[in-house]
């Protein structure tokens, strides 16, 4: 599924489409390169579970845990951009138990972060010269039925 977003606030849009589908267990990475969109879509998602605290990027924390809203569903916001690969520093943070009562979205996860489940849908995300973001979903495991379900509009 591919999709189109020529504004930050379409971004978010969709973001918030992602959220009200997400309980607790999704695991969501989101692959593109520095200012493709991931963190503004993250805070899309955030506000379409309905979490609390601010959503901002992680970097210098790795990870951070907004409180379940009216959803019920609690995000935990990952950026493993800084882990370089380096696996015991993703084992570290316990992600595996998290998962299991949030939704997960993890920036910079893809070819590490899997491993967490065999359920997880990757966002890839593009940002052309026209600044027009470019979004791909590939959905694995129990995603891929759950994908076509999603009311997504591009």
């Amino acid at each position: 599924m591919n999709f189109a977003f020529p504004t930050p606030e379409s971004t978010m849009e969709f973001g918030r489409e992602l959220g009200r589908s997400l309980r607790a267990g999704d695991l969501v990475l989101l692959a593109g390169p520095l200012g493709a969109g991931k963190t503004t879509l993250t805070r899309g998602i955030a506000d379409g579970l309905g979490v609390g605290g601010r959503v901002s990027s992680p970097t210098f924390v790795l990870a951070r845990v907004h409180p379940a809203g009216a959803a019920g569903v609690a995000l935990v916001h990952v950026d493993a951009y800084r882990l370089g690969g380096d696996l015991s520093q993703l084992d570290d943070l316990d992600l595996d138990t998290e998962l299991e009562r949030s939704a997960l979205v993890v920036e910079w996860g893809e070819g590490s972060a899997e491993r967490l489940s065999d359920d997880y849908l990757v966002v890839r995300l593009e940002r052309r010269e026209d600044d027009v973001r470019m979004v791909t979903l590939e959905p694995h495991g129990t995603w891929t039925s759950r994908t076509p379900d999603l009311r997504l509009a591009g």
